[in-house]
């Protein structure tokens, strides 16, 4: 533990020292709102590191995205808001205060009954009764992982269906939808229409148990390595892939699929 705070209370001071006069420039005209883009990013970034089951590469990679709080707090700092002891009493305050079947007599069934608890903790803490049921999901959010969070927050107050075979029909009816404003032609109805057939499936996955956001990661993550087995392979032959007929790609596609499925095994 003495190491750990050796080694925090380093990493803290050397912000201060690139923050100060004589430090480094870049460091020094940073703000919260620029500072935004490589939060965001750091944070992709440990999500590659652990999609990549490397040990050493998510080291770095929480390194990183840890120099972020760090970098906010002693911007705060500087003005006199809060220090990073600040930020860490208040996480320390909240997770003892939201786990009372941890740290009080509380007795919780299991994690569906602490979720529960959870919410009902965070309202009373926000001290007023929100606006709607749907409120409280960050507006930056990509858009299937707001979708997600929505139908969520929905369905804790009822708004849901009871069976799956009504989630599906429901993917059916938009997918029809969308398929009759293609006959259409219009722009404007058939983004729309997209929009509720994107929804509708975002909601199947959530009923499924299933993460729309890291579904379709893994699934552009399969496509490129497809992908860039067809460019390697047709490369090996001599050939660009504009010279490629589509079958040509195709057959190369489905090589590389069940490569997959073999490694699988």
């Amino acid at each position: 533990m003495q190491n750990e705070t050796a080694g925090f209370d380093r990493l803290t001071g050397i912000m201060r020292r690139l923050r100060a006069p004589g430090g480094c420039p870049w460091d020094a005209e940073q703000t919260h709102d620029s500072l935004k883009r490589y939060l965001l990013e750091e944070c992709y970034e440990v999500i590659e590191a652990i999609d990549a089951g490397s040990p050493e590469m998510l080291k770095e990679e929480l390194g990183d995205l840890l120099l972020q709080p760090i970098f906010h707090a002693a911007i705060a700092e500087e003005r006199g808001e809060f220090t990073m002891d600040d930020v860490i009493a208040a996480i320390c305050d909240k997770l003892v205060r939201r786990h009372p079947h941890v740290f009080g007599d509380l007795e919780i069934c299991d994690s569906a009954a602490q979720v529960e608890n959870w919410e009902k903790i965070k309202k009373a803490e926000k001290g007023e009764e929100r606006r709607s049921a749907l409120a409280g999901v960050p507006p930056h959010l990509p858009a299937l992982m707001k979708a997600h969070k929505i139908t969520e927050k929905a369905a804790r107050v009822g708004f849901d269906w009871s069976r799956t075979d009504e989630v599906f029909a429901k993917v059916l009816e938009e997918l029809h939808e969308f398929e009759e404003t293609m006959l259409d032609g219009d722009q404007e109805r058939m983004e729309a229409e997209l929009g509720d057939l994107l929804f509708a499936i975002v909601n199947l996955g959530r009923f499924l148990a299933l993460n729309p956001e890291e579904a379709l990661r893994k699934t552009i993550a399969r496509f490129s390595r497809r992908f860039e087995h067809i460019e390697t392979t047709l490369h090996a032959r001599g050939m660009q892939l504009p010279e490629a007929t589509l079958e040509q790609m195709e057959e190369l596609w489905q090589e590389a699929k069940m490569r997959e499925r073999a490694s699988e095994e």
